[in-house]
Parts: structure tokens; C-alpha cells; sequence
């Protein structure tokens, strides 16, 4: 498995892509290697780990390489696919429809059922997930008005449940603007920075994910009597993982097919490593609720 940083090599594969685009539009595109990314959420590693069974999948059932491609920031994964260097890519929801504005091709395919046993409102497995607003258990902060005037962080400018929820819906719910109500907000990168933010007082709140929240209670990085949670926003439709439209009808079958296999061993053990029951086919009008936000 070839594994590319995003700085350099996404350049690379942007410089690379561009005599694609300049032969203008064809019919669809068969490239020579399959390009897949993922926005961060923790750590890369584990990310990468998590998708090699999948990975070795595509490659088997496309007979072409896959390389996996690691970003910086959301940003610089909606780019790459919106300029062709990046070909299947796991967004965010609210990245997603960042990434559909750009493109409209870009297609949403499938997604996950989650085993989600910490903040699922029923049976411990869930579809969606949930903005949370944290701080620590111990600190002295017990509501939203004792957070006026102190640190926020937030995971990415492209994070549904880190940056867009908070600043939309949060916000219209309290009547306020983030960037008066607290002294300070920072971007850490991706929810786990988050969380340690708030762990290791460099930050007094946070927004973040539900689902990376209890995946890391459930690979013992804290416990959930560390976290005090203060809001939770209504349900989420969860990660989108897309395609772009340019890719030709029959590549584009055999991937939306590998990841909907429900008896695929390697695929089944990527869905272990996610905490994930199966993939579930999804398609653009199940992120309108995203889309709508004001």
C-alpha cells in the first residue's frame, strides 16, 4: 500500500490531474490508479490502518492500485476531489456538500451503521450521530452561560458537528454569535485534538463528535466521567463516503458494490476497525438537512 502525505503529493496528484482536465470533457474517466483520502477526524495512523482491508479490496476487485492519499485539513481533501487529483474520498457531511457545491458529479454512495455505545439513543447502534458540547467533568463550568468569555475549540472550518452545527445551530438556539460569546476560538484539527484541548486545559469547551468521542472511550483513551457534556444537537446523518461523477459507470458500480458486500471479509473487518455494523447505500437528498442550513 502506497501511502502519500497530502502537502507535497497532493500537489503531485494535482500537477498530475491537470493534463486530464485540459483534454476537456470526455465521456468518463478510467485513471491508470485509484486516488481515496478520508477528512482527519484523529489520528491518521489509525485511519489508515482502519481502511487498509478495503483498500486491498478496490485493488482486487478493480485490478488497478489505490493509493491513500493523507491530508492536512478537510479543505484540502474537497479540493482534491473537486480538481480530480482525489477519486473516493470518506467526507463529513457538511464537507460533502461543501465538496457538491464545487461539483455537483461528486456523488455520495454509501455509509455507515455505527456502533455507537455511548451516546446512541437506543441500542448501542446508530445511523447518526450527535454535536456535543464538552468540557472537562472536573472543571468548574456546568452550563452554557458559565462558558461566556472562554476558549472554544473547534475541529475543522469544514466539520459538521465540530464548526457548522456549533455556529448555526447552537447558536440560533442561544441567541448568540461564537465569536462574541467566547473570549477565544482555536481549530485544532480534528475532534480527538479537541477533546485533549479541553483534557489538557487549552481549552475550557469544545464542540465534537459523538461517534469520536465514544470510539475513543471504547479504545480506553479517556473515560466518559472525563467529559461533562453540556448540548447535544439533533441527529446527524453520518459520514457520506463519494465518488467523482467523472469516473466511468462501470468503476464507479464495482466500488459502490465492494463497499455494499456484506460478505466480504476484508471489507468486513474495515467495518470492525470503524466500530461499523455494515455500509448502507445513501444518496444526496439525505444530506438536505445540511444542505438547508441556514
Amino acid at each position: 500500500m502506497k501511502s502519500m502525505r497530502s502537502g507535497l503529493l497532493l500537489m503531485l496528484a494535482l500537477c498530475l490531474a491537470g493534463p486530464v482536465l485540459a483534454q476537456g470533457k470526455r465521456a468518463c474517466e478510467r485513471p491508470e490508479r485509484l486516488r481515496f483520502s478520508f477528512v482527519p477526524q484523529g489520528s491518521d495512523q489509525e485511519q489508515q490502518t482502519a481502511l487498509n482491508p478495503l483498500l486491498d479490496e478496490l485493488r482486487e476487485k478493480l485490478k488497478m492500485p489505490v493509493d491513500l492519499i493523507v491530508p492536512t485539513s478537510y479543505g484540502a481533501v474537497i479540493e482534491g476531489l473537486i480538481a480530480g487529483a482525489v477519486d473516493v474520498a470518506r467526507l463529513g457531511p457538511a464537507s460533502y456538500v461543501t465538496a457538491h457545491r464545487g461539483d455537483a458529479r461528486i456523488t455520495p454512495f454509501a455509509s455507515m451503521e455505527q456502533v455507537e455505545p455511548n451516546f446512541a439513543e437506543q441500542g448501542g447502534v446508530s445511523a447518526v450521530y450527535y454535536s456535543l458540547l464538552v468540557t472537562r467533568q472536573q472543571g468548574p463550568y456546568d452550563s452554557v452561560a458559565s462558558l461566556a468569555g472562554k476558549v472554544l475549540a473547534l475541529a475543522d472550518p469544514d466539520s459538521t458537528s465540530g464548526a457548522l452545527i456549533p455556529r448555526h445551530i447552537f447558536a440560533r438556539q442561544y441567541n448568540l454569535r461564537l465569536d462574541r460569546y467566547f473570549s477565544r476560538i482555536g481549530y485544532s484539527g480534528n475532534h480527538e485534538q479537541s477533546v485533549l484541548a479541553v483534557l489538557n486545559r487549552n481549552a475550557d469547551a469544545a464542540f465534537v463528535a459523538s461517534s469520536n468521542v465514544s470510539r475513543m472511550i471504547s479504545d480506553g483513551k479517556l473515560s466518559r466521567r472525563d467529559l461533562r457534556v453540556l448540548w447535544r444537537s439533533a441527529p446527524i446523518p453520518f459520514d457520506p463516503f463519494v465518488y467523482r461523477g467523472q469516473l466511468c459507470g462501470d468503476i464507479r458500480d464495482k466500488i459502490r458494490a465492494v463497499f455494499l458486500d456484506r460478505n466480504a471479509p476484508r471489507v468486513n473487518e474495515t467495518l470492525h476497525n470503524l466500530r461499523a455494523t455494515h455500509f448502507v447505500p445513501v444518496r444526496d437528498a439525505d444530506y438536505r438537512i445540511i444542505r438547508e442550513l441556514p
